[in-house]
């Protein structure tokens, strides 16, 4: 079944003249409609209009011009004696080829200044339902969705005697089927946050689309991919540029959101060293080198192959800082001509510059399960409502240590505890079964400067032995969310011990 006729709408009207031009040299009749059939005819080359073929009216500033039984039936007509017959019946046409792409809706929905009218007018309902009848009809239609796809199909159809070869008709069917699935689900999350409805729908379409192959996953026994949110904000890890340095890997993405999403908590000048997804050393201070030197003085061995992130822009002093041990990126809203040059003579250093850091103010956090996905609202910090339980009254410096340490002990795994002093992490219990066992860790990698520190805890304390311990070592605050039916006991033993005890109200478990 050579390609005979082919239907041609499309809105990206990219590589379209090269595309027709070869198809009508090869005999193949065009219809297309609107601006479509002008841009073809006025290349020199014969398109019928579709009213043509429909014998009606485009109306309706373009809404309607493909949705007729004329161009339906003879997209989904089977190649049978049967169907032939019906459709000769009615004097209508195969259709041996689709090539339909979208309204620019995604593209639309993205501009800043986009309004809810406008966005309505980009939701495409012919080209949909085109892609979908021919992508049904595949054994019989080929159907062509994006001008990335022209160059494989005109290569199959001179192969072939100008016919689709049978794997070519299912490769294009499924990629029609995922096109129109993405289009639908970006439309139905817009509209989703446009009319306020459900917070959880009954059925959640993610729609991503993907940016990158990755040389491999977690291990290198497993291949990888990065995709992009289309509606993304701007200020995420695959919106970074990259100025230097090796291809980005699966851990790197990984490692660098969690600095970056830590890193996003502060409007201070501030320094987030993270391996692993786990930060080893975070610090604020009005000077980006000194909040550099604090950073890394909180677990130098860890940081070694590191991530480190930073919200102002990059000096030199700081990056002769970064180059001085070996790091696997570097992420930045900008750097000094005279910094990138430095961090450049690391030529494998992952250099990446992202203008946008601001924090998402809304948002989920999604947990594939196998078989299904957990959704939940992003964790948050800042609704939280204080109370001094021990009433131990402290200083304004201690409150900014538990402020500061809040901030970072979310983006801690659980179980978590937290040492910070000066504005700096000291000490870091990261991920353990026990908590009295996280302190422990915290409080011997603090050493001697645990003396006038503050402790964070990510959820309350199930027992009174971790205040007992960071009384012998000489804490002297303690923040903690609180709920435990042992919460006197604890109360009582950080009064005994003269600690100030802050109850947040609300923990920040991550697991």
């Amino acid at each position: 079944m050579k390609v005979k006729t082919a239907l041609i709408s499309v809105s990206d009207k990219t590589g379209l003249i090269e595309f027709a031009k070869e198809l009508s040299e090869n005999g193949v009749k065009m219809i297309s409609s609107g601006g479509t059939h002008k841009a073809i005819t006025e290349a020199g080359i014969n398109a019928i209009k579709v009213e043509e073929i429909t014998k009606f009216p485009e109306m309706l500033d373009g809404r309607v011009k493909t949705l007729h039984p004329n161009i339906h039936a003879g997209i989904l007509a089977r190649r049978t004696p049967e169907h032939l017959k019906q459709i000769k019946e009615q004097e209508i046409e195969p259709i041996d080829l689709v090539v339909v792409n979208l309204y620019p809706f995604k593209e639309t929905v993205t501009k800043k200044t986009v309004k809810l009218e406008e966005a309505i007018e980009k939701i495409d309902i012919g080209g949909p339902t085109i892609i979908r009848a021919a992508a049904k009809n595949h054994e019989s239609v080929g159907v062509v969705v994006d001008p990335t796809q022209y160059e494989k199909v005109l290569s199959n159809l001179k192969e072939n005697d100008y016919e689709l070869s049978t794997e070519m008709k299912k490769e294009l069917c499924l990629e029609a089927f995922e096109h129109t699935a993405f289009y639908d689900a970006i439309i139905s999350r817009y509209l989703n946050k446009e009319f306020r409805g459900e917070k959880f729908p009954t059925n959640i379409s993610l729609g991503f689309e993907k940016s990158n192959i990755l040389r491999y996953g977690e291990n290198p026994h497993q291949e990888a991919a990065i995709y992009t949110n289309p509606l993304k904000q701007g200020n995420g890890i695959v919106d970074a540029i990259q100025l230097n340095g090796k291809e980005l890997s699966f851990n790197n993405y990984n490692d660098t959101n969690g600095a970056l999403e830590l890193l996003k908590e502060f409007s201070e000048t501030a320094v987030v060293i993270v391996k692993h997804a786990n930060p080893c050393g975070v610090a604020i201070d009005e000077n980006l080198s000194e909040a550099f030197r604090k950073a890394l003085e909180c677990d130098s061995t860890s940081a070694f192959g590191g991530i480190i992130a930073l919200n102002k822009e990059c000096d030199l002093e700081t990056a002769k800082q970064i180059t001085a041990f070996f790091n696997e990126v570097v992420i930045a809203p900008s750097y000094s001509a005279n910094a990138l040059e430095e961090l450049k003579t690391k030529k494998n250093l992952r250099v990446l510059e992202l203008k946008n850091m601001q924090k998402n103010q809304k948002g989920f956090d999604f947990k594939h399960v196998n078989g299904g996905l957990l959704v939940q609202d992003a964790d948050t910090v800042g609704s939280e409502k204080w109370e001094n339980k021990s009433e131990v009254e402290t200083d304004s410096q201690t409150i900014k240590d538990m402020e500061f340490a809040w901030k970072v002990i979310k983006h801690m795994k659980s179980n978590a505890i937290l040492l910070v002093k000066n504005n700096a992490t000291i000490g870091l219990g990261i991920g353990q079964t026990s908590r009295v066992g996280a302190a422990d860790i915290a409080i011997r990698q603090a050493g001697e400067k645990c003396t006038d520190s503050v402790m964070a805890s990510d959820a309350f304390f199930p027992f009174k032995d971790s205040i007992e311990l960071a009384a012998k070592h000489k804490v002297k605050a303690i923040v903690e969310p609180g709920g435990s039916i042992k919460d006197e006991e604890v109360i009582t033993e950080a009064k005994k011990e003269n600690i100030s005890l802050f109850f947040t109200g609300e923990r920040h478990f991550r697991h």
